[in-house]
């Protein structure tokens, strides 16, 4: 996650860099980088079958070791940049054995297959519903049933204030996704918030400068850069969209057609 920081600050590590990279409002929305390479990741697949498997589970969802899809290093890694150390240290104090061996190349292979996991995990609505044109098949008071209660759109939503008009400036598809996968209005690459509450009980809010299994570090308020261990201190993020995350698990594809017909009629 990057911010601009000044010329005295810490380089900027991380690769992936989550929101904005990925070139479109879906990708952005469910947090992905750069398309994963299928050839890499291939040759990766196998890497990951002989030696991490085992403990992480072939699926990478955990087994006696945690679950990587939800790693923040993995999904703050790029190219194996984050994970590559991992790899090849280990981490003793967590069971995991080193494995210096392994090669620059191996390691991109490996970190390619588990982002081309977190991508097939994280996907639900890049295919279905991004590449046809005729969704707008809904029932809209079913619709509006649903966006009034089940849904909770109304907790956050009026028809008459943010949305309204909402059937007249998007249609199709557009409309669609621009509901399903919001961008937030912050802007592509925009570092997102969090507050670090430290041992003593002091609690630190800033911008993110990076933050992964290990570390996290902040700009705060004064622009000062400030960074502490994951395991003494409790970071909370600030993301707006969290609801809508947690909603697109439960849409059914009937909701999703059904609340899509209802706002084509807010015109």
């Amino acid at each position: 996650m990057a911010g601009i920081l000044s010329a005295q600050e810490p380089p900027v590590q991380g690769g992936r860099g989550g929101r904005g990279r990925g070139g479109g409002t879906t990708r952005e929305f469910l947090g992905l980088g750069r398309q994963p390479d299928a050839e890499v990741a291939a040759r990766g697949e196998k890497l990951y079958a002989a030696s991490c498997a085992f403990c992480h589970g072939p699926d990478a969802r955990g087994a006696g070791g945690p679950n990587l899809l939800r790693s923040e290093t993995v999904l703050h890694d790029d190219r194996g940049e984050l994970i590559g150390p991992v790899i090849q240290k280990g981490r003793a104090e967590k069971g995991m054995p080193p494995m210096p061996g392994t090669t620059p190349s191996q390691i991109a292979e490996i970190s390619e297959y588990l982002h081309l996991l977190v991508e097939r995990a994280a996907n639900r609505g890049l295919y279905g519903t991004l590449y046809s044109n005729d969704v707008v098949t809904g029932d809209a008071r079913a619709g509006e049933t649903y966006f009034n209660g089940a849904g909770g759109c109304r907790a956050c939503h009026s028809p008459a204030g943010d949305l309204a008009h909402v059937g007249s400036k998007y249609s199709g598809t557009a409309l669609q996704n621009r509901w399903l996968y919001p961008s937030g209005g912050r802007g592509a690459g925009a570092a997102p918030q969090a507050a670090v509450t430290l041992p003593s009980g002091e609690r630190v809010a800033g911008r993110i400068k990076q933050i992964d299994d290990f570390d996290v570090s902040i700009v705060d308020a004064s622009g000062a850069y400030r960074s502490w261990p994951r395991s003494r201190v409790t970071v909370e993020i600030a993301d707006p969209l969290k609801g809508h995350r947690e909603l697109l698990a439960r849409y059914t594809d009937t909701d999703m057609h059904n609340v899509t017909a209802y706002l084509a009629t807010l015109k």
